[in-house]
């Protein structure tokens, strides 16, 4: 029942933050909004407000905002043509595009913020929590659980501060700082150079010593501006990795079994519900840069390609031919389609895979 809740929460909020973007920014630009959906038809509920119909439709999986002359063969009457997305400038369909990606990006940042002034910003500890037998840290004593205070003299609290001091050593001798219990002692350990998989699963050439980090976890309690400051740097860390994961995938340096659908995401929710409402947050902020970065790929029917149609219209001085777009648009629906079910049948092997 959690994980269903918590699904129906972050999807519906998701959503709605990237439809309310483009419902905002229609609104201020002048342009008529027919339709304001949560979910896709068949429709479920609605109510009529002003010019908009607002609907809860019953398809979860994504939204949209009918505006007046949206689609190119719309017939829209003269006197309504100043309010028709179409007889808008470059400038404005180009805004009322961009907003529902942007507004999830701007919703990851705000979110971060909060989950950061009032709760801290949590980091990995230097606790170890696996050694790879036979690597060097395991040839030179290091066991699970042992904390690493210092590298070569300096102190490390964070697990991202240790990795980061491995790397820049290279291959040359290290003097870690190490607890165990209520004993501190020194080592020596020598890195080694070895062929490993990256979080993307790429396989890259790294100096490792062999130790895992631990679920042990620090919070650094800060300011709003730190904490405003810390969730900007976040976001785009995400939106960065999104868009490499992305590159990787088409790239064929990233199996595609690591693509993962709506089954997974709840499973995720449901998780992260049940660890703490400052987890799901956190959940949600990250999910809400992936749903922008995606949407922001030039693929017809995504925003993406909206915007791709608007700029060349901006180039060449003339929309796209309708008859183009149309093709473009129906070769956009069935790579969106499947692709859906790519990930969908992904997500149903993890669901029944055995447990390592």
């Amino acid at each position: 029942m959690i994980t269903v809740l918590a699904t129906i929460v972050v999807l519906g909020v998701l959503i709605f933050i990237h439809e309310f973007g483009h419902f905002l920014l229609a609104k201020l630009c002048g342009v008529q909004v027919e339709a304001f959906s949560l979910g896709f038809p068949p429709r479920l509920l609605h109510k009529q407000i002003g010019e908009t119909d607002y609907r809860l439709s019953v398809i979860p999986l994504g939204g949209y905002v009918k505006m007046l002359g949206e689609n190119p063969n719309d017939e829209v009457p003269p006197e309504l043509e100043h309010r028709s997305f179409q007889h808008h400038s470059l400038w404005h369909r180009f805004l009322i595009v961009l907003a529902g990606p942007a507004f999830n990006f701007f919703f990851a940042i705000i979110a971060l913020f909060l989950v950061f002034t009032l709760a801290g910003i949590p980091y990995a500890t230097t606790e170890i929590g696996e050694v790879t037998a036979d690597a060097p840290a395991a040839r030179a004593g290091l066991q699970k659980g042992d904390i690493i205070l210092a590298v070569d003299g300096q102190k490390v609290k964070r697990w991202e501060e240790l990795s980061r001091k491995i790397k820049n050593a290279g291959e040359r001798p290290l003097t870690l700082e190490v607890k165990r219990g209520e004993k501190v002692w020194h080592l020596t350990v020598t890195p080694q150079r070895q062929e490993i998989s990256d979080e993307l699963g790429s396989k890259i050439s790294a100096v490792i010593i062999g130790i895992r980090a631990s679920t042990s976890f620090g919070v650094d309690r800060v300011g709003p501006l730190a904490a405003l400051k810390e969730g900007t740097t976040y976001s785009l860390g995400i939106a960065w990795v999104t868009l490499e994961s992305i590159y990787k995938l088409l790239a064929r340096e990233v199996p595609l079994k690591t693509l993962a659908g709506p089954i997974f995401i709840a499973k995720i929710a449901g998780q992260q519900a049940e660890a703490g409402v400052t987890y799901l947050i956190h959940f949600m902020a990250v999910l809400s840069v992936n749903l922008a970065m995606l949407n922001l790929l030039p693929i017809p029917i995504l925003d993406g390609g909206h915007l791709f149609f608007i700029t060349w219209e901006a180039i060449l001085g003339k929309p796209v031919p309708i008859k183009q777009r149309e093709m473009a648009q129906a070769l956009g629906l069935m790579l969106i389609l499947g692709l859906m079910a790519l990930v969908l049948y992904q997500d149903i092997l993890r669901l029944f895979a055995p447990n390592p």
